[in-house]
């Protein structure tokens, strides 16, 4: 990674201001249901705890729409913050900018922890404003941005800052680029990806950006259905969009001219009806019955798509292979995550429901990267630049 992080500064008595992403889930008691983003800031934090910082933590949590609302409060994050430090003291503020927040940091000693307010409860946030990202800016010496989930949005805490402060990417930041990174620009081949969800028009600047780069692209999930009625197939009830065809006509075309194959399902999961003990059986893609949904990839399809991930030397995973909620439509998305277990590679996932996916399947931890940042990992695997990473100063 071409970007200055946290190892380039000397930290001993300076304040660390650290975009992390602690948007985690909670229960209606205000309970944390699952804590891995915290987790995955934990590297980042006790580098700079450890090398004397002063560390002043900043994020949002959930959409309060630029007003304070006691839902979406990181106080009990705090709370859980501090558990898992264990020892030294976390501190927390009810707010993110003024007089009581100065006070807060001036009162920090060297390896100290605060955390600030949901940067959310201010409007300026989201509209990047400067006097927010101005006034954030002066509670630190050095911003360190290790929030990748929010890195594809421009907003105070996560770009603004850096116009006033040194900035440097913490571990996590590091992490994330420079696996994709390396993954998208040199490869080891064969170089496989997978891209499932629902809707080709979700996307469709990632199966371009891809084509020109893999051996092979592998399409389940509803999409699929997309690609296959446009060569004629009759998908009956199955969800297609009507829309994309031609886009998904075009796609295939693009897979020629860059000498990609793009797979598609020879065999589907159908159902008479989109519900989990609905009536089902394996077809063809040519002997869907027209009172029938395809809502998972089928054995066969499995088979084609083990044996593809089992020979490649780096995978990426971006959406389910069908409904992997209910457990009748789970067999697909289970079954590549389980593959890319076996495979002798690197084997990237990155998206929120593959995220779910390989967590639920419980191989999470034996894949060499799971990204933090659904929409900030689509958006880099379209090829976008990120405006948080934009903003950290290159090496």
């Amino acid at each position: 990674m071409a970007k200055k992080t946290i190892e380039d500064i000397e930290w001993q008595g300076k304040r660390a201001l650290v975009r992390v992403d602690f948007n985690v889930p909670m229960n209606d008691a205000g309970e944390i249901t699952d804590d891995t983003r915290i987790r995955a800031a934990l590297p980042t934090i006790t580098y700079l705890k450890e090398h004397g910082a002063r560390v002043i933590l900043m994020s949002h949590l959930g959409r309060p729409k630029g007003e304070r609302n006691d839902k979406y409060s990181l106080r009990p994050v705090a709370e859980h913050l501090q558990g898992l430090l264990g020892e030294g003291h976390v501190s927390f503020v009810d707010d993110c900018i003024g007089e009581k927040v100065k006070e807060a940091v001036a009162a920090l000693h060297e390896g100290d922890v605060l955390l600030l307010e949901n940067v959310r409860f201010y409007a300026g946030e989201e509209k990047n404003r400067a006097d927010l990202a101005e006034a954030l800016a002066e509670l630190g010496d050095v911003f360190v941005n290790d929030a990748f989930g929010t890195a594809h949005r421009a907003h105070a805490s996560t770009a603004g800052v850096a116009d006033y402060l040194p900035s440097v990417a913490g571990y996590l930041m590091e992490k994330e680029v420079g696996i994709m990174g390396e993954a998208l620009a040199s490869p080891k081949r064969p170089f496989v990806a997978i891209i499932g969800g629902a809707k080709v028009s979700d996307k469709i600047q990632v199966i371009e950006n891809l084509l020109p780069k893999v051996d092979a692209l592998l399409i389940g999930g509803g999409m699929a259905n997309t690609f296959l009625a446009v060569q004629g197939y009759d998908m009956a009830k199955s969800l297609v969009e009507a829309d994309a065809l031609e886009t998904a006509g075009k796609l295939l075309e693009l897979a020629k001219q860059h000498g990609s194959r793009l797979l598609l399902p020879t065999d589907v999961i159908a159902a008479k009806a989109f519900a989990a003990d609905a009536e089902h059986a394996v077809r063809q893609v040519n002997e869907i019955e027209a009172d029938e949904m395809a809502l998972d990839i089928g054995p066969d399809s499995i088979a084609l798509y083990q044996k593809e991930i089992k020979s490649a030397k780096t995978v990426i995973w971006n959406g389910p292979m069908g409904v992997f909620e209910m457990p009748a439509f789970a067999k697909g998305t289970f079954a590549i995550a389980q593959a890319m277990v076996e495979a002798d590679a690197t084997t990237i996932v990155g998206g929120g429901d593959s995220v779910a996916a390989v967590e639920q399947a419980g191989v999470a931890s034996k894949m060499s990267h799971v990204s933090t940042g659904g929409g900030a990992s689509l958006e880099f695997l379209e090829g976008k630049a990120l405006p948080g990473v934009e903003a950290i100063a290159d090496k």
